[in-house]
């Protein structure tokens, strides 16, 4: 029988990895841990118990429109010929008060974050960031469709971490901000403004090439197994720091290796001209 975890076992959990009181990023597989007594919410309580601020992915491609014919520009990961694009939004205008998300992407827990009443949502319409606590406010009041992970950086600076709770490297959101810290431009995609028109937005692109960074940041990871889930727990600003440096000095460290990739291959040389 999988054995059982409970709220207390992940505050013990973050005490031992000193992240009581701190700001974290989660990325996470409910799954990962077998059974946990209170699902989602258990964990969430635990966190929120020990003082921290919990920040999410909470992306919500639903909201995503076809680029307009007047802005689509190259290197931008996307043949606009073979793909014209999403059409699911464009009736719909995204506001940070919708609980809209990508659920089997994004998981349990970013659901049940983004359920809660007192969550703060970020404003961007598909790769939005949601936080939960003391520091939520300022964690995600940056973000905006043409600044995604203003999150990251506002975590950094309150000497936050990145928690991978059961997923792997290629769930790291920080190592696209470090992409655009390194030099590159970020993709654009498009979504409704307020008023139903198409607007750029920034986005990361293809991340299955982020699993070579383990090694890279290995030397100041923490790994803790609560339950059946592997937590590797890494200082956002460190992390930032190395990842951004690493790809500087080596830009094919991002790529995924599909030769095909188009988001690989326009992200190595520079990301859209703009």
């Amino acid at each position: 029988m999988a054995e059982l975890v409970t709220e207390r076992d992940i505050a013990l959990a973050i005490e031992k990895l000193g992240l009581s009181g701190k700001p974290v990023c989660i990325h996470s597989s409910l799954r990962s841990f077998g059974w946990v007594e209170g699902g989602a919410k258990a964990i969430i309580q635990g966190f929120l118990n020990q003082g921290c601020t919990i920040l999410v992915p909470t992306f919500s491609w639903r909201y995503a429109v076809p680029p307009p014919a007047d802005d689509r520009p190259a290197r931008n990961g996307w043949d606009y010929k073979v793909y014209p694009g999403r059409t699911s939004g464009v009736d719909l205008i995204f506001t940070p008060a919708s609980n809209e998300l990508d659920r089997e992407d994004m998981g349990a827990i970013p659901e049940a974050v983004l359920s809660m009443p007192s969550r703060v949502r970020g404003n961007h319409p598909l790769c939005s960031f949601t936080a939960l606590g003391p520091l939520a406010e300022r964690i995600v009041a940056d973000q905006r469709p043409l600044d995604v992970y203003a999150p990251f950086a506002a975590l950094a600076d309150e000497k936050g971490f990145v928690v991978l709770m059961g997923v792997g490297f290629d769930r790291m959101t920080l190592l696209h901000f470090a992409e655009k810290l390194a030099g590159r431009n970020l993709f654009r995609r498009w979504a409704n403004d307020l008023q139903g028109s198409p607007m750029a937005t920034e986005v990361g692109g293809c991340s299955d090439g982020f699993t070579k960074f383990e090694a890279v940041l290995s030397p100041f990871t923490q790994r803790l197994e609560v339950g059946g889930s592997l937590w590797r727990v890494l200082p956002a600003r460190q992390a930032l720091d190395t990842a951004t440096q690493a790809i500087r000095e080596d830009p094919g460290i991002t790529h995924c290796g599909d030769a095909q990739c188009q988001r690989c291959n326009d992200g190595v040389q520079g990301g859209p001209i703009l």
